[in-house]
């Protein structure tokens, strides 16, 4: 995948998200943390309950797709006070839909390139790595 120099690549789950900003080249991806806000899964979670897609959610996928929501709702934020010019997403495929159903258009907009694998646990290296295979 080419990943613009100054993308930011967001790797989230359904319990953690990491920020990422590439300094290296569009095909040599070098991945540095960026501070990552506090998910604010408060005002989300009710909302999230109501509109679950799973049939019966227990408790754990309602807090999964929350934390998704409001992920989400964060990185629609960045993009809107133009923070982020480009974006990449990568997370575990449940998340990755959820992750969906609430970007703004505007965030839709700006997301170059998405990966369905949950990279959350692993190292700088290993999301780079991943990155450039795909």
């Amino acid at each position: 995948m080419i990943v613009k120099k100054g993308a930011v690549i967001a790797v989230a789950d359904g319990e953690k998200l990491v920020l990422f900003k590439n300094s290296g080249e569009a095909n040599e991806p070098r991945l540095t943390a960026m501070a990552t806000p506090e998910v604010d899964m408060e005002n989300m979670s009710s909302g999230v309950r109501r509109i679950s897609k799973a049939a019966n959610p227990d408790d754990q996928t309602q807090n999964e797709d929350a934390f998704a929501a409001g992920a989400a709702e964060l990185l629609n934020k960045q993009v809107l006070r133009n923070k982020i010019d480009e974006l990449i997403v990568i997370a575990a495929p449940k998340t990755l839909g959820e992750l969906r159903r609430h970007f703004h258009k505007e965030t839709q907009a700006r997301i170059k390139g998405e990966l369905a694998k949950d990279l959350t646990g692993h190292s700088t290296g290993q999301i780079e790595k991943a990155l450039a295979a795909a």
